[in-house]
């Protein structure tokens, strides 16, 4: 797949998370929390898979991409535990902080995806210009 298509892939993926955010706040306690289940789900395949794509593309990446996604993988397991234990804490005090910190973390991890898009971006320029420039010696 080019970078091309992996980036109108994102745009699209973008846009779906849009509409479900915006749906989200009509829906009812139970379909939420399935929502959230599929998602938790859906996230974890999708990290599953990048472990793997990063082992097969040893020797191709760089060696900071495998432990960024290790590095990666350690902070979302440790968030979903604490999110989990404090999930069963039943005190109202308790679940209006587990509510401010999820909301906390979930602006974070919008802004963080936005500064990897932003990476994303300069990858994709900077590998255009190096094949470019392979090109150009291949020519010469």
């Amino acid at each position: 797949m080019t970078a091309s298509d992996q980036l109108y892939k994102l745009a699209a993926r973008t846009q779906e998370l849009e509409d479900r955010a915006a749906a989200m706040k009509n829906k009812a306690k139970g379909d939420l929390e399935q929502d959230v289940k599929q998602a938790r789900e859906s996230a974890q395949a999708r990290a599953d898979g990048l472990s793997k794509s990063a082992a097969a593309s040893q020797g191709k990446i760089s060696s900071r991409w495998d432990n960024t996604q290790r590095a990666w993988n350690d902070h979302v397991n440790h968030i979903r535990a604490d999110i989990d234990e404090k999930r069963a804490a039943h005190d109202l005090k308790m679940a209006q902080r587990v509510a401010d910190g999820a909301e906390a973390d979930a602006d974070f991890a919008v802004d963080y995806a936005i500064a990897a898009i932003e990476e994303a971006e300069y990858a994709v320029l900077d590998a255009t210009l190096a094949r470019m420039q392979a090109d150009e010696l291949a020519g010469a």
